[in-house]
């Protein structure tokens, strides 16, 4: 989480993958492979390609995206679970520059309703999942879904494991919309300060 006055902004494009999550916005694959292409030109920094896990015209499109590319970042989303993170790294395994993006939900509400999980066992599948993940390629993302509705104290807990376990990149989404932006740059700033290894990430 760089502090720097004059940092490099690098671009993370979802479209791939969250965007076509929007009514009509579905792809073909050619569609998909024209768009990753596209973007590449552009000198987008980061391509999330796909959820391999979640079928197989992902999986499909994330590995021929990943074959194709010349320069950009090809990030695969994955659930913490060993078969998604599996399949999230045999689909970008052909990227010259591969990334696997692991996520799990922190917030009191997801982990009781969602997950079905504890704190304690949700710590344990971050470190486990980002470990697994960095076992295929140095670049991870680590994700805390529903981050501005996780307790702070928790989700420092959660980053300190990710870093320690060997996340390369911390995400901190607003999944239901819940924060204004001055909350939410006020959040990133606390992180940045209270979290020992932030620069490292």
């Amino acid at each position: 989480m760089s502090t720097s006055s004059n940092p490099h902004i690098r671009i993370f494009d979802t479209t791939l993958r969250d965007g076509e999550q929007s009514p009509g916005a579905s792809m073909t694959h050619n569609e998909k492979l024209e768009l990753a292409e596209l973007m590449e030109t552009m000198g987008v920094d980061v391509i999330e390609a796909g959820f391999p896990a979640a079928s197989e015209g992902d999986f499909a499109a994330v590995s021929a995206i990943a074959e194709q590319s010349k320069s950009a970042i090809i990030c695969g989303l994955a659930r913490s679970t060993p078969n998604d993170i599996e399949r999230c790294a045999e689909a970008v395994k052909k990227s010259a520059r591969p990334r696997i993006h692991t996520f799990i939900s922190t917030s009191p509400v997801h982990m009781k309703h969602k997950l079905k999980m504890g704190p304690n066992a949700v710590l344990e599948a971050v470190g486990r999942s980002v470990a697994q993940a960095r076992n295929h390629t140095d670049d991870v993302e680590w994700s805390a879904e529903d981050a501005t509705r996780t307790d702070f104290d928790f989700l420092c807990k959660c980053i300190d494991v990710a870093i320690a376990s060997g996340a390369t990149t911390i995400n901190l989404p607003d999944t239901v919309g819940y924060s204004h932006p001055d909350e939410y740059g006020a959040l990133f700033r606390r992180v940045i300060e209270t979290i020992p290894n932030s620069d490292k990430v």
